[in-house]
């Protein structure tokens, strides 16, 4: 309730003890279960307007079980980040219309309360309806000597007894900008699915009781329990036996896992690719030519799940997508202006570069210290908008080092970001039919870069013959000695995504024939990983950089020296003018959707 206070009134932690005082205040004027729906006042407790009630005049262990029960904040697992909270919808559970009915000032305690609003209660039947349809638990005798081990909520339960594994893996954004690149090179269309309350639908392993909910009793048969047959929203391992029931489900329909991204599907036939299927939690990205067989598919999911066929992929993860006879255009304008509007830039005066010419930020400055709830909310945005904007990725990671020790430096430098999105609000990256499928590599490095600790910044992209699909921007572990060490360092971190990649496109029916070209811009690093006769200048080296030369021996990769110029890691790693940063840019594919020739 503390949290809820603070965030919703967007105060700082200062006011923390404030924030408790307030629900101490609030919870003692609030119905209670131990108290038969009376409030601490009424049920005759000692009470101080100033303090907490006298627990020790009540049963401790009976009043803290609800308490916890009623007041801990269950954990999420994989939820897409946003700025809004998404609309009430029938697949929400009662612990979260509770939830919500407290935000909305609704005493969640009070089932009458709720009950009187028609939307929370729509949305309580939607919500046991679909679990009754779905078979979701079954009625039991109350289990004797585990009473103790009634899960109300998810956040109840305990690891080894109501639960084991928890984690779900999802697809990562490599993959599927992966996907939009192979289906825009092969002139096919991407098909998206969402399976209706898929949480629903995993099997449990463990033996896990709830109590009826209430106002949904059973008449004459209150007293028993519910036992769960499949997961329940708010359980801890409801996402881990989804993606157990999808991943058995296709593999069943005839579909091989990938070996290096679990959340791949790929069906063959002959050797033919025949369809692919991208999971992320309950949405399905579906792609290949042949619409009989697209539609085969769909008829089989829905066969098995309730699905919405949203057709062809128009939004997904906060990414906005336009497919066209070009190719596809992959933006996040409508979440770019939340972020001009919740940080109130929306009339703010445009930059053409995110970062200033010169910029040197650092932890030990004197300047003033800012909220760090507000910055690392702004950094966190940044980051997100990403998965669209690679031009941003270098000013975005320079601005993550700085959560813990924000100031005024750093915010003014976050905000410039804000006024080089604000001018650029309609671009984003465009996937074009190129000349050759091609996974082609850009590594690069500056060298002791941060002024906090010297070390320097590893940037590479990669592309399949057109736009880049795959790039990143990160501070190296070690510190270098050398501009030489730090470009090894760099490629080394590119050497092993080349793989990783090359591996997927495989298992796609997309074998590289050759080796994967990876350019550098530095001389002293392409000689040391083709030839061991420098082992004495990097006899200090990490074992692991020399995965390098490993996989250049074994004709994986190939190292191949570029000029400076040609370079378009360098917007990764490094500060630059606004003509090279604006070239660059252009080169990567991220353009402006209303000017797309400009691409």
């Amino acid at each position: 309730m503390a949290r809820c206070l603070l965030f919703q009134k967007n105060l700082p932690k200062t006011m923390w003890a404030e924030a408790v005082n307030t629900a101490v205040y609030l919870q003692n004027r609030l119905p209670t279960k131990a108290l038969d729906q009376k409030t601490p006042f009424e049920g005759d407790v000692v009470f101080d307007e100033k303090a907490c009630w006298n627990w020790e005049r009540n049963e401790p262990e009976a009043i803290t079980e609800e308490l916890v029960a009623n007041q801990t904040e269950p954990e999420q697992n994989g939820s897409e980040m946003d700025i809004d909270d998404e609309p009430v919808r029938g697949t929400r559970t009662l612990a979260e219309i509770y939830e919500r009915a407290h935000m909305a000032t609704i005493e969640p305690g009070s089932f009458e309360e709720a009950e009187t609003h028609q939307g929370w209660k729509q949305a309580m039947v939607d919500e046991i309806a679909m679990i009754e349809k779905n078979q979701t638990w079954k009625l039991v005798a109350r289990p004797i000597n585990r009473k103790a081990r009634l899960v109300v909520k998810g956040f109840s339960q305990k690891y080894g007894l109501d639960y084991l594994e928890t984690f779900a893996l999802v697809a990562r954004l490599d993959t599927i900008r992966l996907l939009v690149a192979l289906a825009a090179q092969l002139e096919w269309k991407i098909h998206q699915l969402d399976v209706k309350s898929a949480f629903l639908n995993g099997f449990l392993e463990e033996e896990i009781y709830v109590e009826q909910p209430e106002g949904f009793k059973v008449p004459h048969k209150e007293d028993v329990v519910y036992r769960l047959k499949k997961a329940l929203y708010g359980l801890k391992q409801a996402p881990r036996a989804w993606y157990s029931r999808i991943d058995s489900y296709l593999i069943g329909l005839g579909f091989e896992r990938s070996l290096s991204e679990p959340t791949l599907y790929i069906k063959k036939e002959n050797g033919e690719t025949q369809l692919i299927v991208s999971v992320y939690v309950d949405d399905l990205l579906v792609t290949r030519g042949d619409q009989a067989i697209l539609a085969d598919f769909k008829t089989k999911m829905h066969q098995m799940f309730e699905m919405f066929d949203f057709g062809r992929m128009t939004y997904f993860l906060g990414m906005e997508v336009t497919q066209s006879q070009e190719g596809f255009f992959l933006s996040q304008r409508t979440f770019a202006i939340k972020i001009l509007d919740k940080f109130s830039m929306l009339n703010c005066k445009a930059t053409s570069t995110p970062v200033a010419v010169g910029e040197k930020l650092t932890s030990q400055s004197n300047s003033k210290e800012v909220c760090e709830t507000t910055y690392r909310s702004l950094v966190g945005c940044l980051l997100y908008l990403t998965a669209t904007r690679p031009d941003i990725m270098f000013a975005v990671s320079l601005l993550s080092r700085f959560m813990h020790c924000c100031n005024e430096d750093h915010f003014r430098a976050a905000k410039r970001v804000l006024r080089y999105i604000k001018g650029t609000l309609s671009y984003g990256m465009q996937f074009c039919k190129a000349k050759r499928l091609r996974l082609v590599g850009y590594t690069d490095s500056d060298w002791a870069g941060s002024k906090d600790d010297m070390k320097s910044t590893s940037g590479y992209v990669f592309t399949l013959g057109s736009t880049i699909f795959c790039w990143s921007s990160k501070k190296q572990n070690v510190v270098a000695q050398s501009t030489t060490e730090a470009e090894y360092v760099a490629t080394a971190g590119a050497v092993n995504q080349a793989i990783w990649l090359r591996k997927i496109l495989t298992d796609l029916n997309l074998y590289q024939e050759g080796a994967t070209k990876i350019y550098c811009d530095n001389q002293s690093a392409v000689a040391i990983a083709k030839n061991p006769v420098f082992h004495g200048r990097t006899k200090h080296f990490s074992i692991k950089l020399h995965v390098v030369r490993e996989m250049e021996q074994a004709h994986e990769v190939k190292l191949i020296h570029c000029s400076s110029e040609e370079q378009l890691a360098d917007i990764l790693t490094k500060l630059l003018g606004v003509t090279r940063f604006l070239h660059l840019r252009t080169q990567m594919g991220v353009c402006n959707m209303l000017a797309k020739e400009e691409c």
